[in-house]
């Protein structure tokens, strides 16, 4: 009797972890890039694609890769689809067109909760394309 308590106890707390930690897990966000999702639209033969992960705790980590585009810079914005917004994190440059966010980044609880809702997005910038060539909204 003793050994089905406790294998009872072991399971109730292995499920109450896991719930904790799918409260804290990061949201992954696979993310297209492309002129048409800019505002107001871009005619263009660039794209891009990549992972974005946001933590509970706001933290952002990712990097996303670009083909036919020499970009120039690339942020996260704050903005709905169709609309622009201010930069909030500058992504670094790689090797071969990646752009990386880099360590520590953070959203505010404000921006978090515009990633919930949809209202951030990831754009590249050229000097064909100074307000942004490409973009892609990231999703929850």
């Amino acid at each position: 009797m003793r050994f089905i308590s406790r294998r009872a106890a072991v399971t109730a707390a292995s499920v109450l972890l896991a719930a904790g930690l799918g409260v804290a897990s990061a949201a992954t966000v696979r993310i297209q890039l492309t002129g048409s999702h800019e505002a107001p639209p871009v005619k263009t033969m660039a794209r891009g694609s990549g992972v974005i992960e946001v933590a509970a705790d706001g933290s952002v980590s990712g990097k996303i890769a670009t083909r036919g585009i020499k970009g120039t810079m690339a942020h996260i914005h704050e903005g709905a689809p169709g609309q622009d917004g201010p930069p909030i994190i500058s992504l670094a440059p790689g090797p071969h067109g990646t752009w990386v966010v880099p360590a520590g980044s953070k959203l505010s609880p404000h921006q978090y909760k515009e990633f919930l809702a949809g209202d951030l997005y990831v754009n590249v910038h050229s000097a064909a394309h100074p307000g942004g060539e490409i973009r892609g909204q990231l999703k929850p």
